[in-house]
């Protein structure tokens, strides 16, 4: 379905145990949340200190351990990783993402985008009380850079035990609007799927030591169509020229709640580098800000990140044209 519009993109904030856009999994669950049967296993563990080791001189082989380090972070800082991801049979490609980056492999969750996997993923955070996760998908689009998924996992460690959550929506697809000759369009991208290229999770640490990941093969999860994922409906107008200064622009969405359950809170609106922004109102579904754009604001599309006042963020795109 094509829709002649600015894309937009929101970012579903899931606390685990408690908001998934994801459906239940198509096999009864046990008391952790998860399957029974057989999976595979992938632990992502923060580490206070770099590991700092390169697997060929340490004569590791790749594919043969079920754990990625990554930077630990702390409540006030968070640290972020990007794991490439590649398609096969499940492996860790590289597990030390200290520096920044690690690797992993995992086959096509849905190779003919039915909307349904042919595999599941669960996810549980372990450790001190108190530390949160964010890990999202997001692959290049050549046409406009790097598209970010709407759907993103928010976890945060409670006191009370954790139990598995079905992540199979935020983190085997991309849903995000895509731009193709000359069109927007908005959809539900797999894993691996030709529309896009480099696929990747981020994993942004504050301070969560483990967060354990369960793969089902064979144990199939139906996630939502793109038409029902809440996102971000339009920008008006989608564009500016550098050196305009107090250009009025509306923001629009779908099942937002700008201003707050109250109704007097305000959303944080970012632009990007060299604009200013000024928030002049907002409500359930629209945001009107003013905003200046410097002389040297790069040109081109960008995304504009609007934060609601329950920490929920979401993208835009937005063009710059040359003065």
């Amino acid at each position: 379905m094509k829709k002649k519009m600015i894309p937009g993109v929101l970012s579903i904030v899931m606390v685990l145990g408690v908001v998934s856009m994801t459906a239940v999994a198509t096999q009864p669950e046990t008391g952790n949340g998860c399957p029974s049967g057989a999976h595979y296993n992938l632990n992502i563990i923060g580490m206070s200190k770099p590991k700092n080791i390169d697997p060929e001189e340490a004569g590791i082989t790749p594919g043969n351990g079920h754990r990625i380090f990554v930077a630990l972070g702390n409540k006030g800082n968070k640290a972020t990783t990007k794991i490439l991801l590649e398609e096969g049979d499940f492996a860790v490609l590289d597990y030390d993402g200290t520096d920044g980056q690690a690797k992993f492999r995992l086959p096509n969750p849905d190779p003919d985008n039915t909307g349904e996997t042919v595999y599941s993923v669960y996810l549980r955070v372990l450790g001190k009380p108190g530390g949160k996760i964010k890990m999202y998908t997001a692959a290049t689009d050549p046409d406009i850079g790097e598209v970010v998924s709407d759907l993103k996992v928010v976890c945060v460690r409670e006191k009370a035990q954790m139990k598995f959550a079905n992540v199979s929506a935020e983190l085997l697809y991309i849903y995000a609007w895509i731009y193709d000759e000359g069109e927007w369009s908005y959809q539900r991208i797999p894993l691996f799927s030709d529309e896009l290229q480099d696929y990747l999770w981020y994993y942004e640490n504050n301070g969560v030591r483990i967060a354990q990941l369960r793969f089902y093969e064979g144990v199939s999860t139906p996630v939502p169509d793109p038409e029902d994922v809440p996102h971000l409906a339009s920008i008006s107008p989608w564009q500016g020229t550098q050196g305009d200064t107090g250009l009025a622009v509306t923001i629009t969405g779908t099942n937002t709640d700008f201003d707050g359950p109250g109704d007097d809170q305000t959303p944080a609106v970012d632009f990007g580098k060299n604009v200013t922004v000024s928030v002049t109102s907002a409500d359930g579904t629209s945001i009107d800000v003013q905003i200046d754009i410097g002389a040297g604001a790069d040109t081109g599309f960008r995304p504009v990140e609007v934060t609601q006042p329950d920490g929920t963020s979401m993208t835009i795109w937005f063009k710059v044209l040359a003065l």
